[in-house]
Formats: structure tokens, C-alpha cells, sequence
């Protein structure tokens, strides 16, 4: 496969990364770079990795964005999700309109409360999603209007509010990473303060933190994030997404 990588295929192998090592649980991508990345990780290094054909039914190998999988390996209603979340065999990705600090994101409302400006989708499944197994983010925009100081409406917890809450919001809470247009992001420090893992190819740390409404923990040396090898590039162009639609998500 020829062809230097997109931004927007940097950042399919960096979602598919999430997912790496995951074994045999229900990875749950939100979005359309997650839902390539969670693809790419099946078909590669995560081949144990259940996922379904966004209703009721686990599809069995890759295929393509827009179609269904030909092949069905399994029957995953909706009652059946709970079981998962509730035993932790679940890891989402999701995408919220404000992240903090510490991991808190808000996909319910932008403003006060009382008298919000925007009203967005609702908490959903954020709450159960942040205490019951690992969740991850993809912010495709990373500005400081996303990367806040602190929500406005804390939708699913990060790691102040699990610490706060104790058992049993604590116990199983994992903020597995962030990544957004720019780069990736953890929360592996002594405080659980959002941390800067790698920049993508052409970014800057200086362009990351200023697009950062708080203090980032920022490494001595931040590497670059690892651009898709050969094999991954021909997946992700010729299977999974042939039509391009990557490329409207995150240009560059």
C-alpha cells in the first residue's frame, strides 16, 4: 500500500490502540474513526475482540463502513448489554463535547444548567459506561472550547469524582485514553491529571497545549504517535473504509 498516512488514518490507529490486549469483550466504538479503529484492532491484534453490527447481532470478521457483516457469529440483544457492562466485559469509546482535567466529560448540555445554551444528547449511557468498565474518548476537534477547565455538566465521572465517591464508583472505573485530531492522552500519573502520550505526525506540543483549556502533564520528551504499518493502511483504505469517509472527519 502506497502512500503516506492521513491525520485521519493516524487517528484510526490510535483508537485501534485502545482496544489492544483486550481479549475476548464487546468493544463498543461511537463515531466513525472509532468504529474503523475497533475494525482494524479485530482484524489485527485483537482478534478476539466481539463487535456488532450496530443493532442486535455480532458480526464475524471486518466489513466495510455503510454495509453489514456478511457473516454472523452471534445474537446480542439489548438486555444482554447489561450483563456485559455490569461484569466489565465492555470498552467503549465514546465522544463528548467537553473533557476535563481528570477525565470528567459532558455530552448533556453546554451552559448553566438551569438555562443551558445548547441542549446535547442526554447523560445516555455515560454514568453506567465510567464505573462498570473501560471507557475511552475520540475528540475529533481538539480545541479549548473541548479540553475545558471543568464541564459544564459532569455526564460521565472522571477520576476526582470516582475518588470522591468511593467504592463502588472507584472500583472499576479506568479512563483508558484520549485521542483527539492532535494527539493521545492518559491519566497515568499521581494525581490522574490528563496526560500527553504522543503527538500525531505534524503537530507540535506547543499547538496541543494551546489548543488545551487546562495545564497538560507534558513529558521531558513526547514521541510521535506510531503511523499505520502496510497491512493496516490496505484494511483501512481497501475493507473497511474503500469510500474514504475518514477523511472528512479529521483532514490533513
Amino acid at each position: 500500500m502506497t502512500g503516506a498516512a492521513t491525520r485521519a488514518e493516524v487517528c484510526v490507529v490510535a483508537c485501534a490502540e485502545a482496544w489492544r490486549a483486550d481479549g475476548e469483550i464487546l468493544a463498543s466504538p461511537i463515531g466513525l474513526i472509532p468504529t474503523i479503529g475497533a475494525r482494524l484492532a479485530r482484524a489485527t491484534f485483537s482478534p478476539d475482540l466481539l463487535l456488532t453490527d450496530g443493532e442486535a447481532m455480532l458480526g464475524q470478521g471486518t466489513w466495510a463502513i455503510g454495509s453489514q457483516p456478511q457473516v454472523i457469529e452471534g445474537w446480542m440483544p439489548y438486555r444482554a448489554i447489561f450483563d456485559l457492562i455490569y461484569n466489565g466485559k465492555r470498552h467503549v469509546m465514546m465522544s463528548p463535547s467537553q473533557i476535563d482535567v481528570y477525565g470528567n466529560v459532558n455530552i448533556s448540555a453546554i451552559g448553566e444548567f438551569s438555562r443551558p445554551k445548547a441542549a446535547l444528547l442526554g447523560v445516555r449511557g455515560a454514568p453506567g459506561n465510567t464505573v462498570n468498565h473501560p471507557t475511552s474518548y475520540w475528540v475529533p476537534r481538539h480545541t479549548t472550547r473541548a479540553f475545558v477547565q471543568r464541564v459544564d455538566m459532569v455526564s460521565g465521572i472522571g477520576y476526582d469524582r470516582a475518588a470522591q465517591a468511593g467504592e463502588p464508583a472507584s472500583r472499576y472505573h479506568e479512563l483508558r485514553c484520549v485521542v483527539s485530531n492532535l494527539g493521545v492522552f492518559d491519566f497515568v500519573t499521581s494525581g490522574h491529571r490528563m496526560r500527553l502520550v504522543s503527538v500525531h505526525p505534524g503537530v507540535t506540543v506547543a499547538e496541543v497545549c494551546e489548543a488545551t483549556g487546562f495545564d497538560l502533564v507534558v513529558p521531558d520528551d513526547v514521541p510521535l504517535t506510531r503511523e499505520p504499518a502496510a497491512r493496516e493502511l490496505q484494511l483501512i483504505r481497501s475493507v473497511i473504509d474503500p469510500g474514504g469517509a475518514r477523511d472528512a472527519e479529521v483532514r490533513g
